[in-house]
């Protein structure tokens, strides 16, 4: 446990991120990825994705006790530095009330810009689960900027990189220091590929559907299974967050 807490309180940046270049991973070609979202406050510490217009999916031990503007989100480029960016700021920022970072669960919050968010070849929203992902050994797409090594440099291309979705069973196994739920998914092939800090928010896509969002594990890349929040179990809140939130406006 001593070790995923390390994990969990540095990418804290107090807020966590998960495990590579995305390690063992490799430069994304430009506009591949456009549901990929920067977090900056001011530089870049989480990852995120594009819901709809107004809406950005991340991890809420990136965006706890934040509140407001003090988010910028990043959107249509590959790059974290000269890159062809549009820039939104945060408005309102909700995140599960259940989120417990010493349980690591409940591990989903919510943004919503503070304008609409304009689609393009670079910009586009991710689709969700409407049914459970249970695919045992099938690859899935993991992005994100997060360090190519444990202490290692923070890229400026947008990393991509394919793994595989391993069984609850195995990944509680060798993650025995942490309870492994059902609100979790795991991914692992081998050591040297995985996410890193910085990567934690970020997208785990399957058939370009979003099944999971970078949470914890062991850093980085070093053998051990990386944990994601299993969007499917909060399909429900977060469309009742978006909903109540977007009403909330038209009643003002």
């Amino acid at each position: 446990m001593n070790i995923i807490l390390v994990f969990l309180f540095h990418c804290l940046a107090i807020v966590y991120a998960a495990p590579s270049r995305v390690v063992g991973g490799s430069d994304a070609p430009d506009g591949k990825y456009p549901y990929q979202v920067s977090l900056r406050s001011p530089s870049h510490f989480c990852g995120g994705s594009i819901l709809n217009d107004r809406w950005i999916l991340t991890a809420a031990h990136c965006v706890l006790g934040r509140s407001g503007a003090s988010v910028t989100v990043v959107a249509g480029t590959n790059l974290l530095n000269g890159g062809n960016e549009i820039v939104y700021k945060s408005e309102y920022i909700v995140w599960h009330k259940k989120f417990d970072m010493f349980r690591l669960v409940n591990d989903v919050a919510l943004i919503r810009v503070d304008k609409t968010i304009e689609f393009g070849e670079k910009i586009q929203p991710i689709s969700l689960p409407r049914e459970d992902f249970v695919k045992i050994n099938y690859p899935v797409v993991l992005t994100g900027w997060g360090r190519i090594k444990l202490n290692g440099q923070v890229p400026n291309n947008l990393q991509e990189i394919e793994l595989k979705v391993i069984d609850q069973e195995d990944c509680a196994r060798k993650m025995s220091a942490v309870r492994i739920t059902e609100s979790h998914i795991c991914t692992l092939t081998k050591s040297g590929e995985g996410a890193c800090h910085g990567d934690s928010g970020g997208p785990l896509v399957a058939d370009g559907v979003q099944i999971g969002i970078v949470s914890f594990g062991m850093p980085c890349a070093r053998g051990a299974p990386d944990v994601y929040t299993r969007i499917f179990t909060f399909i429900d809140w977060i469309d009742k967050q978006i909903d109540e939130y977007d009403q909330s406006l038209l009643s003002v």
